[in-house]
């Protein structure tokens, strides 16, 4: 089951499920989530291994982080790819698991969102891809909205995330055996 604005008002409340939200999110969420704005770009560079046993994600350098007071944006030219991480973090409890969907006027501009599941127990800031695939470049503004976060509720209760990601790191120091 979904859980729609006031259910999930209620958990930020009382069990801080997603700290930072702007106030837009929190006197007026639109649909049946959150919209978590961009928070930090990051380049990808070296090289990255995915082994059976072990992994090694690529370096990361920082382009652009949100200040708060100050605009400024980041322009995103076709074939570019970046990681992003939200400005607003959650803190899903083990009943809980949360999917990222683009807001529908970053793909009516070229840019894809590449995400995957948030797994209940999950603690931190959102990381993922963003790729403009269109054949324009884009400009975005640090701070804007720009995925819409949905929660599920699990039946049976869900096994708590235990992977290495917990708190929002970006990427790997070295390679490291996975859990």
């Amino acid at each position: 089951m979904i859980l729609g604005p006031k259910e999930l008002l209620k958990l930020v409340k009382t069990k801080k499920l997603v700290e930072g939200l702007s106030e837009r999110e929190l006197t007026n969420p639109e649909g049946t989530g959150f919209d978590l704005r961009l928070g930090e770009v990051y380049k990808i560079k070296g090289s990255a291994f995915l082994g059976e046993t072990h992994r090694k994600t690529p370096d990361i350098e920082l382009v652009k982080a949100y200040k708060k007071g100050k605009t400024q944006s980041i322009k995103i030219k076709p074939g570019d790819f970046f990681l992003v991480k939200t400005m607003e973090k959650i803190n899903l409890p083990v009943d809980l698991s949360a999917v990222i969907i683009p807001r529908t006027t970053t793909f009516r501009s070229g840019i894809f969102i590449r995400t995957g599941p948030v797994q209940p127990g999950y603690q931190g800031e959102l990381t993922f891809g963003l790729k403009n695939e269109g054949p324009i470049t884009v400009e975005i503004e640090m701070g804007a909205r720009f995925v819409h976060l949905i929660f599920h509720e699990i039946k049976g209760k869900g096994s708590q995330y235990r992977g290495q990601w917990q708190g929002g790191r970006v990427t790997t120091k070295k390679k490291e055996k996975q859990v």
